[in-house]
């Protein structure tokens, strides 16, 4: 609970210096486990690439054909399952993170 706390300031802090424009979905990587469950420290090269990501901050939407504005499904703090491959990595006040579009998303965590 501490660190869910922690993390919405960071991305409060995070909204106040960086927003996404149209479908942008800017994420944080959930970060990969580095020991097994028995405590076997794990290598780098044979920890698998994470496909789970929280939302930090999203963008307003994209305009239909008639010109309305249709609104970003996801929401900052959802998790998300991400594509093996695409995003653009981006650093924002010293920590790493990926823009998606939100249709490159391939769900969201319950």
């Amino acid at each position: 609970m501490f660190f869910s706390a922690v993390r919405r300031a960071v991305a409060s802090d995070i909204l106040k210096s960086f927003k996404p424009l149209h479908d942008r979905v800017l994420i944080e990587r959930v970060a990969a486990e580095t020991k097994t469950k028995g405590g076997i420290m794990l290598p780098e090269k044979s920890q698998g690439k994470v496909l789970e990501a929280t939302v930090v901050a999203v963008g307003p939407g994209l305009r239909n054909e008639k010109g309305e504005l249709v609104p970003t499904t996801v929401r900052s703090g959802d998790r998300v399952l991400l594509p093996e491959y695409g995003g653009t990595k981006v650093v924002v006040e010293d920590r790493e993170y990926s823009i998606f579009r939100e249709s490159d998303l391939l769900g969201v965590f319950q």
